[in-house]
């Protein structure tokens, strides 16, 4: 029995026999798929486009498949000419029928009644809803991370800012989003514009079946560094001319804009702008050069214009006289050998004037015998001049920093006195070291006045700054 098996006449018996089989199924096939005779074929046509009538300027149908399959049966000449023109339509009509839900048959059209005819689906459920259009307002979209470092999105502008939305009643209401979205290369850092497709997406970004007009916008996008806007402060550095009074100090430009990393912003609330006042001798305006802060990129300007206004004063004759007298009485003092009469005159002279200043007491105004008058001005601020800026400064005595000045004249001159015809300052210009210091105090004034100060110098804390 082996070597029957095993012989080359039973192999090839046996492959002759297979060969016999798979012809006859092949053929058996053919036939099931060609009809049940040799002169009919069984064929499929997909993706048949659906035709659907209804009432489309009013109403929206949703549930209709744009294509089916159809299944065709018969005489073969037929079908192979049907399929090769497709002169034949598929349809749905839905003109009698009402709003809501439908279940409808989907029919055939212009093919022959010799075929038998199948369509996948054979029926469908509709939904009929009335027609909305509704205007809407379009959002524009940018991923903030394709942004360069330190770069912010400040304005986005939708042109045209609304399109016009058309659909069923039910997909109109549920419309959360309507989004024009515009993309970039990594590290956008200036301003751009592009055209967006429009999208209408539900709660949930799902995009929903609707006709939009117009289906593209264009979107500028305003991009700029990370800014702060800080006020301007003046500060006058240096020590004003003799006879010159820095009154004021002003700039219409109160406010600027840095730009720069957010962390370095964040610790900046001022702009502070130095102002040389050492060479002003008048009213003015200067161009400045506005320093630019650690970490900042860029000011939005950088110069300022500041406004200077001084009060100039020629010393009078009065003040040259008495400056005379105390440096007279100075080299008196330093000078061994002067006379016993002139100490004597000097006595007497020191008495006189104590005696004056006990005829002003508690802010009274006294008039004399010689039609004179006496004022006290009080809280009289001292100015600090000359101070290099490297130091800072705190009164010690007096501790406000304000003097009583004590002022005698003819009653004419003191009523016309007001504390503003009155400066009282000390020079600190020579001051090297720190710590506590003691200056005379200036007093510049009006012509033919007496004056005396409650405080003759004033006592100052000086310290590196």
């Amino acid at each position: 029995m082996d070597k029957f098996i095993d012989s080359p006449w039973f192999l090839r018996i046996t492959a002759l026999l297979l060969a016999i089989i798979l012809f006859y199924t092949v053929q058996s096939e053919d036939g099931a798929t060609n009809g049940k005779s040799s002169g009919e074929q069984v064929d499929i046509i997909r993706d048949v486009p659906v035709d659907v009538y209804y009432d489309n300027e009013n109403l929206v149908v949703t549930g209709v498949p744009e294509t089916v399959d159809v299944t065709v049966e018969g005489p073969i000449n037929i079908v192979q000419t049907m399929k090769l023109l497709k002169d034949f339509s598929v349809i749905v009509d839905l003109r009698t029928l009402t709003m809501g839900k439908h279940t409808v048959q989907i029919k055939h059209e212009n093919i022959s009644e010799k075929l038998q005819v199948r369509i996948d689906p054979a029926s469908i459920d509709v939904v009929i809803e009335e027609k909305v259009t509704e205007t809407l307002p379009v959002e524009a979209e940018l991923n903030k991370r394709q942004l360069a470092e330190n770069f912010n999105v400040t304005n986005m502008e939708v042109i045209p800012s609304t399109v016009e939305v058309t659909g069923a009643k039910s997909v109109i209401e549920s419309i959360s989003f309507v989004k024009a979205t515009v993309s970039g290369e990594e590290g956008i850092n200036k301003s751009f514009e592009q055209e967006a497709k429009v999208r209408i997406l539900d709660r949930d970004l799902n995009k929903l079946d609707v006709t939009i007009v117009p289906e593209n916008v264009i979107v500028k996008v305003d991009v700029v560094e990370n800014n702060k806007e800080v006020p301007i402060v003046l500060k006058a550095v240096g020590s004003p001319l003799d006879g010159v009074v820095i009154e004021s100090l002003s700039t219409e430009q109160n406010k600027i804009v840095m730009y720069g990393p957010s962390q370095v912003l964040d610790e900046i609330n001022e702009q502070l702008v130095e102002v040389d006042i050492s060479k002003v001798d008048k009213n003015g305006t200067l161009d400045i050069d506005i320093p630019i802060p650690k970490g900042v990129s860029e000011l939005s300007f950088s110069k300022i214009k500041a406004e200077v206004k001084v009060k100039v004063e020629k010393p009078d004759k009065e003040d040259e006289k008495i400056k005379e007298e105390d440096e007279a009485s100075s080299e008196e003092t330093d000078i061994a050998t002067a006379s016993e009469q002139e100490l004597e005159e000097k006595e007497n002279k020191e008495k006189e004037q104590n005696e004056e200043i006990e005829e002003v007491e508690d802010e009274e105004i006294i008039e004399d015998q010689d039609a004179t008058k006496t004022m006290d001005f009080k809280n009289i601020k001292v100015l600090v001049t000359g101070l290099d800026k490297k130091f800072t400064n705190t009164f010690l005595q007096p501790e406000s920093g304000l003097i009583t000045l004590t002022v005698t004249a003819e009653t004419d001159i003191v009523d016309e006195l007001s504390l503003d015809d009155f400066t009282l300052s000390i020079d600190a210009s020579a001051t090297e070291v720190e710590g506590e210091q003691a200056y005379p105090v200036k007093v510049k004034g009006p012509k033919n006045i007496k004056w005396l100060l409650s405080q003759s110098e004033v006592k100052m804390m000086v310290e590196l700054a």
